[in-house]
């Protein structure tokens, strides 16, 4: 009788804590919620008050004509110019930077995953991890001195910008593809090897076909982080009013540092105190590609979501 009241009273003790604490849990619950919304809004402010404020500033000079002309004979005020020259400058040479990159960057990330052993990997990794960090005007005059070597000083043409655009590329690149390869069980390495398949050739059939999504995607991400540089590109590529798709001969133009110079001149306007600045047809130009790179940089982003949709490994 005597145990049964005890076990009575300590169901009757539980029960009361629990109804005490119900209420503590609660609020603790909504107050953690509130917290961790508002920390998501605080974090949104930002990206939404950057993207409203191009979004307006811009959206106004977004015209066939500007998309589809240069600056070649454009002089002062004159509305009539566009980024053409801009567009087609950053696609190629973004385009030899990935084509440098991308090959360089998956080879390294395949030996650090699959092969990398003792001193020399740890030394693979200190060096990317080193890379990460370099200042992207660094990037620039490397790629001037290394070109300067074989071609003098005045050399000034878009491969060398896609250069120092690799070298900030590289790092990404290696980085993302790394974490990518981890990912692929080992039982599909270890499957394969029992059937006799080569390392090399289960590398390629199993490996970077398993994870052809996830290094697709951080492919396109290393892509989107480098299309908006501008340090690089002014020292290594300068500039030009013209049309030019020769990435090895002649300097381009890029959006990145088509916005600056427009943006220079617009605000030297507003310096001078010239009457309604803010209505320059050089800050409108600087807004209108300042939209069309975040589209461009959006473009690739999407893709890379679909992709990883589409060639992710399908569940049953």
């Amino acid at each position: 009788m005597s145990a049964d009241t005890s076990t009575m009273d300590s169901t009757a003790r539980t029960r009361a804590l629990l109804t005490t604490a119900e209420p503590r849990r609660r609020r603790t619950d909504r107050f953690m919620a509130v917290l961790i919304w508002g920390a998501f809004v605080l974090a949104m402010l930002p990206l939404v008050s950057l993207l409203w404020t191009v979004l307006f500033n811009g959206a106004g000079r977004i015209t066939i004509e500007f998309l589809s002309y240069s600056m070649r004979g454009i002089f002062g005020g004159d509305p009539s110019g566009g980024i053409y020259h801009a567009i087609t400058g950053t696609l190629i040479i973004t385009g030899w930077a990935a084509l440098i990159s991308v090959p360089i960057g998956i080879l390294v990330a395949i030996y650090l995953v699959e092969y990398g052993r003792g001193a020399l990997a740890r030394s693979v990794t200190f060096f990317v991890d080193v890379m990460t960090g370099i200042p992207s005007i660094v990037a620039g005059l490397f790629a001037v001195s290394l070109f300067t070597i074989f071609f003098g000083p005045g050399a000034r043409f878009g491969f060398m910008g896609a250069v120092a655009l690799s070298v900030l590329m590289i790092p990404v690149v290696v980085r993302s593809c790394e974490e990518m390869l981890k990912l692929v069980p080992n039982e599909l390495r270890e499957a394969s090897y029992a059937l006799g398949v080569p390392k090399w050739l289960t590398i390629v059939r199993v490996v970077l076909r398993t994870s052809v999504a996830g290094l697709t995607t951080g492919v396109l991400l290393s892509v989107a982080r480098v299309i908006g540089e501008t340090a690089p590109l002014l020292v290594a590529v300068g500039v030009t009013d013209s049309i030019n798709f020769d990435a090895f001969e002649g300097r381009m133009m890029t959006l990145p540092v088509f916005i600056y110079r427009q943006y220079a001149q617009g605000d030297a306007t507003c310096r001078e105190g010239q009457a309604n600045c803010f209505a320059d047809i050089a800050l409108q130009n600087a807004w209108g590609a300042a939209l069309t790179l975040i589209a461009i940089v959006m473009l690739l982003n999407i893709a890379g979501r679909l992709v990883n949709r589409w060639f992710a490994p399908k569940t049953r």
